[in-house]
């Protein structure tokens, strides 16, 4: 099934040229109303063909953190309908905005997403991803209302809670993380087979067939992949087919490019590689060429039943340090920016990610005298928006680095 089937099945001569018109645009948007990508586009010519692509520069979310807050903007902040924000490295949010054309472009895009995934018109889904500043929960749940589904605004957390409201209200889907999704299963126990949930759309962190595998025996659902950044939409920039054959990529709104990580060169189809994505219809808040950090492959083949826009792969990974926990981006250098404002803790730390049945844990080793491990525990879910455990070792204890890059991050999952 289809929401847009016009759009979906779009010959892709006709996509193209449909992408490049847009391309146009917003370089044209950048050029006149975001300074800071006025300066770096000064003296590069207007794309002619899809393939210029490349000789313009990536985007970074270091762009985003020396422009904050609203230094990229290309709308005044009277056209502004909303505002979203996810952490940064050094205690500032990233923050992106949106006018009313783009909260209506994110909430088709998501519907498309809901209804490619086999959700349908009239169901309830139970929305378990974060309210506020965060794009999972607001994003699911605009596009639900567009496709004309119901919705449970649950958010996070409170596990006996949402287990009582899928057992009463009977939702058909439900939107978690894959680690939520599993341990809701735990939960429930044998009865997790027998709940009315049909069909799971899960992201927000990196999970494998194997977990998939896992989810949909415990849950007796169809758990489907979604894919988002905040820096570019948020939830709905791709999301698999009930075929899963891969993750549909939205065209019409988003331009997809492999790159070489090292490089920067743009790879064939096929190639894993980071994902980078140019916004084609965003106002507030355009992206030329972000350089999301996550790995990947892409194919331009048409699928079976007619869908023509691209398709990327699960992520297989990350180019840079970044942690995913519990659906929560962690940067070592996060922590570090931390714990410098913790009076007697030393510079040297260690992160240990664990996955205890089905949540994944953080464990911060530090080094200090006389530290307070309440407090840097306070100090930290402050900084990061996350529970995580504190041990305090005996000078010495942590490893320092020899001259060669100094791994600070021990990742047992």
């Amino acid at each position: 099934m289809m929401l847009q089937p016009e759009i979906e099945t779009m010959p892709r001569p006709q996509l193209e040229a449909l992408q490049l018109e847009r391309l146009q645009a917003t370089v044209h948007r950048m050029r006149q109303s975001v300074p800071p990508m006025a300066q770096r586009l000064e003296g590069l010519p207007d794309p002619a063909v899809l393939a210029d692509l490349a000789d313009y520069p990536f985007m970074r979310k270091s762009d985003l953190r020396e422009n904050y807050p609203f230094g990229l903007f290309a709308e005044p902040r009277e056209n502004i309908r909303r505002i979203h924000a996810s952490s940064g490295t050094t205690g500032k949010p990233t923050v992106v905005g949106y006018t009313e054309s783009d909260l209506g472009v994110w909430a088709d895009c998501m519907a498309r997403g809901l209804i490619a995934a086999g959700c349908r018109p009239g169901w309830i889904l139970h929305n378990a991803y974060g309210y506020g500043l965060f794009t999972g929960g607001l994003g699911l749940h605009q596009g639900a209302e567009r496709a004309g589904i119901s919705v449970v605004p649950v958010s996070g957390g409170n596990t006996e809670r949402q287990l009582m409201l899928i057992e009463d209200f009977a939702p058909e889907i439900v939107c978690c993380t894959p680690s939520f999704a599993l341990t809701l299963a735990e939960r429930l126990g044998p009865a997790a087979r027998d709940t009315s949930l049909q069909v799971g759309i899960l992201g927000a962190e990196p999970w494998t067939d194997a977990m998939r595998d896992e989810i949909e025996e415990r849950l007796n659902i169809s758990a489907v992949n979604l894919y988002g950044l905040s820096e570019v939409l948020g939830p709905g920039v791709s999301c698999e087919t009930e075929a899963r054959e891969g993750l549909v990529i939205a065209e019409d709104h988003f331009l997809a490019e492999v790159v070489d990580p090292d490089s920067g060169e743009v790879l064939p189809d096929g190639e894993v590689g980071v994902l980078v994505l140019t916004s084609l219809t965003k106002e507030a808040f355009p992206v030329l060429r972000y350089w999301t950090g996550d790995l990947c492959s892409m194919t331009r083949e048409p699928m079976d039943d007619g869908r023509t826009h691209a398709r990327m792969s699960a992520i297989v990974g990350r180019a840079d340090d970044m942690l995913v926990i519990r659906g929560v981006n962690v940067y070592p250098s996060q922590v570090e920016y931390a714990l410098l404002d913790v009076p007697g803790v030393s510079p040297h730390f260690q992160l240990i990610v664990e996955r205890e049945q089905t949540l994944d844990t953080l464990e911060v080793l530090v080094e200090g005298r006389e530290v307070d491990p309440e407090a840097v525990k306070t100090k930290l879910k402050s900084a990061l928006g996350l529970s995580v455990s504190v041990t305090v070792a005996p000078d010495g204890s942590v490893p320092r680095s020899e001259g060669g890059k100094l791994n600070r991050v021990h990742d047992r999952r």
